[in-house]
């Protein structure tokens, strides 16, 4: 894989998902800030070469349903767009086999088994084209440059003993991440989670620090604590929004001092614990309603890690299905159909990676002969979603994206904004007007409703 070092910024870029007969094969992100095309072909082995005297790029895909010359991406009419070379299986945007489509920020486009994702604008990142290598650790992985610069930072900061605070909706991967930081950082103790939220509400500070042998009614020996058990190791305390006030203050003593007086105890015991918090409550809004401590939320935060929500980062969803299907044995050899690809990429993912996997572990049960279609999905994520993903023949307008759709929602501004005047829509948001009537075609949106 040939690479080339290139300076950061907001640009288009072409990310390789997922290929649907190796979907655990590591996926692509090319920039395309420097290039003029993208020529996609089938070879012997995935590989990105830079044309030698113009700005081009040829991307070899080893997928056999790709034709020797199938895709090319080109820029037009400052877009980016996308021609079908006369390839036998077609390409796809969205669903719709096209001969040639402008393309828009978020499309999917289908060639062969191989399914990419067009951002137009996202952070470039170092380098031309970059493959994560299977190895890279769980969790610490992403072809978002924004959200790999993260991840990275957090890596280097768990050879410091400072507190780390992982922040995120429900299933978005807060203990995987733990788990990684804390196998980084070479502590010879063991990782003991911590769920702030199911501790008994009477026995949280028994639970945490201990107790000793005869302190209440049952308490017939020493109990060290959950606190004593993470010494040498790492304390994880999931959903620490979650911690009733009151014992927020004794926690608070333990960061401060690294000691814990078990109930019933005369003295307080030395610890030695790195401490990784992590929630999917807003802690900063909480500490303005006084419902969580600002002095704990200033010891939590030694460094501070939003992880987006798997729908905000569709564009690591092979990267993250390939390690699903990796740790999976009855995964061995297993396809994904391209519209089960593109299945997985339309779904919203409200319980995110934790849905994801639940997806796929149902679908390897009812799936035929190792090959997970559309129909293996659909119990999980919904009929709307299976019968919305099933290709379309040409000509037939793509699914209308929902309300909350950030591009729909500026459109139609703009077009009440503009009385429905496709033109002045086009010079306000600096694109073609080519691209603004296939957004409205995209969309189902009609000019003249606006003119009233």
């Amino acid at each position: 894989m040939r690479r080339r070092a290139s300076g950061a910024g907001l640009g288009p870029c072409l990310f390789l998902v997922a290929r649907g007969h190796q979907p655990e094969a590591p996926p692509l992100r090319l920039r395309l800030d420097r290039h003029d095309q993208v020529e996609v072909r089938r070879g012997e082995a995935l590989d990105v070469a830079p044309r030698a005297r113009e700005p081009a790029l040829d991307l070899v895909v080893p997928d056999t349903k790709i034709s020797a010359q199938h895709a090319r991406f080109e820029r037009c009419l400052g877009a980016w767009c996308v021609k079908d070379e006369g390839s036998k299986n077609g390409t796809f945007v969205n669903g719709d086999r096209v001969t040639r489509a402008i393309l828009a920020d978020g499309d999917t486009i289908d060639a062969g088994d191989t399914i990419f994702v067009f951002r137009e604008a996202i952070a470039q990142g170092g380098e031309l084209a970059y493959q994560p290598p299977a190895t890279l650790r769980r969790g610490l992985a992403s072809l978002l440059p924004d959200v790999a610069a993260g991840l990275d930072e957090l890596a280097r900061m768990t050879a410091a003993e400072i507190t780390i605070l992982v922040e995120g909706e429900t299933g978005t991967g807060k203990e995987v991440v733990a788990r990684a930081a804390h196998e980084l950082s070479r502590r010879t103790g063991a990782l003991i989670p911590v769920n702030c939220g199911g501790l008994p509400s009477e026995r949280v500070e028994a639970e945490l620090f201990g107790w000793k042998r005869g302190a209440f009614s049952g308490a017939t020996a020493d109990h060290p604590g959950l606190v004593r058990a993470a010494d040498a190791g790492t304390l994880f305390l999931d959903e620490i929004g979650d911690l009733p006030l009151t014992d927020q203050a004794a926690l608070l003593r333990v960061l401060q001092e690294r000691e814990v007086m078990p109930i019933g105890g005369t003295r307080p015991v030395a610890v030695d614990i790195r401490v990784i918090a992590a929630t999917h409550r807003p802690l900063d809004a909480m500490v303005g309603h006084g419902a969580f401590r600002s002095d704990l939320l200033a010891r939590l935060s030694g460094y501070r890690l939003q992880l987006l929500p798997l729908r905000q980062r569709r564009e690591d969803l092979g990267l993250i299905l390939a390690d699903v299907l990796r740790r999976r044995r009855e995964a061995n050899g297993c396809r994904v159909t391209v519209g089960g690809l593109r299945a997985l990429l339309r779904h919203d993912w409200p319980t995110n990676i934790r849905g994801l996997e639940q997806a796929i572990t149902r679908a390897l049960v009812t799936c035929a002969h190792g090959v997970i279609d559309v129909e293996d999905l659909a119990q999980t994520l919904g009929t709307a979603t299976t019968t919305a993903t099933t290709a379309t023949p040409p000509h037939t307008p793509p699914e209308t994206p929902g309300p909350g759709d950030p591009l729909r929602e500026r459109l139609v501004v703009l077009m009440r904004e503009h009385h429905g005047n496709v033109a002045a829509v086009a010079r306000s948001m600096g694109k073609a007007r080519m691209q603004i009537q296939r957004w409205i075609k995209r969309y189902r949106l009609v000019p003249g409703e606006f003119r009233a």
